[in-house]
């Protein structure tokens, strides 16, 4: 049973480096796609802007059928889907092409193989007491891969194009298919039911969800994270060569955000099996808030974007094992995948307004200034609200069993 939770972990953790890393990477690939092919930057951002919202928006249905029916043909088909995605990208010429390929279908990829899924898998592995610390190690296993992509993207563009550059991502993406073969392995495990929730329908347990403040003040910070972390994945290697900085170094920022995206994720997993999550996401807003105003304020150097890089990619997914593992406390492990989903698709409506949104300011004036500056108000507020939330609140699982008395579930 070890071995086969092992071999699960594996699995899982693979197919979340590689569909989260090459996601994050294809910023690097913006401007000599958009200027072959004739289509303007905020074209570009709406199909990454399409990707993030046909993602969000699948995943509480995604992971409802999952908690139903079982993992293994999500799995396996998004992970089809995304070799599906990049080789259409690869081959564009035109606003349509990028928009199926890199906003659609890599969209529909991301809904099967992303964090929601991958950590609610993860879940189903490990004993409840090592939940938020396992949680936090698949995690970090996503994040390093933009520390693998990023370079290999850069590099293929710089050296043979853009177009071999995203059909290395393509060949890389044929690994997600036996990772998600492994990872379907979960579906062998049986359910246990910790949690009153687990024995009720779906729509039962969203209602609850939805009705109760912690979960829907968590939902709506969940926004501002999309929002600032789509914007730097999307925009900031256009930033730093727009700054006479070397192409490369946005490769080199991207790889540097997933390597301490690993320790970070590691980190908050420990962390959040200790101490109120809801109290350390709010932190991790502010603090990303702070770091974004000092590095656009500032005029980059190399230096100074790798140390950004560093500091952000820290308190990058470190929020996903803390929002995973609130939910699994409050609501058990059937519906998890569906509740994170919903949580989810708040975060990628803002991430559908960091990616275009940015590209439209950028469009207009000239400049980032003003999405900035609006990113780092809204991130900045959110954290204050989820922490005075988190403070006054009654936070635990405690609540959601008298709630689930109360309606003699």
């Amino acid at each position: 049973m070890i071995k086969a939770n092992l071999s699960i972990l594996i699995g899982v953790s693979v197919m979340l480096t590689l569909s989260m890393g090459m996601r994050q990477s294809l910023g690097v690939f913006m401007l000599p796609l958009t200027t072959e092919t004739g289509i303007s930057i905020s074209q570009f951002t709406l199909a990454i802007a399409v990707q993030n919202l046909s993602w969000g928006f699948l995943q509480p249905w995604v992971g409802a059928w999952a908690g139903r029916n079982g993992y293994r043909h999500l799995l396996l088909t998004g992970s089809v889907l995304y070799v599906a995605g990049l080789s259409l990208l690869a081959v564009s010429h035109n606003f349509l092409s990028v928009l199926i390929g890199a906003g659609v279908l890599i969209g529909l990829s991301m809904s099967c193989t992303g964090s929601a899924m991958a950590m609610a898998v993860a879940t189903r592995c490990v004993s409840p007491s090592m939940q938020s610390t396992i949680l936090g190690v698949v995690s970090a296993a996503g994040s390093l891969g933009a520390l693998l992509a990023a370079p290999i993207g850069q590099t293929l563009s710089q050296s043979y194009g853009w177009r071999v550059g995203i059909m290395g991502f393509a060949v890389l993406s044929i690994c997600m298919i036996l990772a998600a073969w492994l990872a379907s392995k979960v579906d062998k495990l049986p359910i246990p039911e910790n949690s009153e929730f687990d024995r009720n329908s779906a729509g039962f347990v969203a209602r609850i969800a939805l009705k109760h403040p912690p979960f829907l003040v968590l939902t709506i910070a969940f926004f501002v994270c999309g929002m600032q972390l789509v914007f730097l994945t999307t925009h900031l290697p256009t930033y730093i060569e727009i700054c006479g900085l070397d192409p490369m170094l946005s490769a080199q920022a991207l790889g540097t955000i997933g390597l301490f995206n690993a320790m970070g994720s590691l980190f908050f997993g420990w962390a959040g099996g200790r101490s109120n999550k809801l109290f350390i996401l709010g932190m991790i807003y502010i603090l990303r808030s702070i770091g974004i105003g000092f590095y656009f304020y500032l005029d980059p150097t190399p230096s100074s974007t790798l140390i950004f890089a560093a500091y952000i990619g820290f308190l990058w997914l470190g929020v996903a094992p803390l929002v995973t593992g609130w939910i699994s406390d409050a609501f058990g492990l059937r519906w998890q995948a569906m509740l994170s989903g919903i949580t989810f698709m708040s975060h990628q409506l803002g991430s559908f307004i960091g990616a275009f949104g940015g590209g439209l300011v950028y469009d207009a004036l000239g400049s980032y200034n003003l999405a900035i500056q609006v990113g780092v108000m809204v991130g900045f507020l959110a954290g204050v609200i989820q922490c005075i939330y988190a403070l006054v609140s009654n936070d635990g699982p405690s609540l959601f069993k008298q709630t689930s008395q109360s309606q003699n579930i």
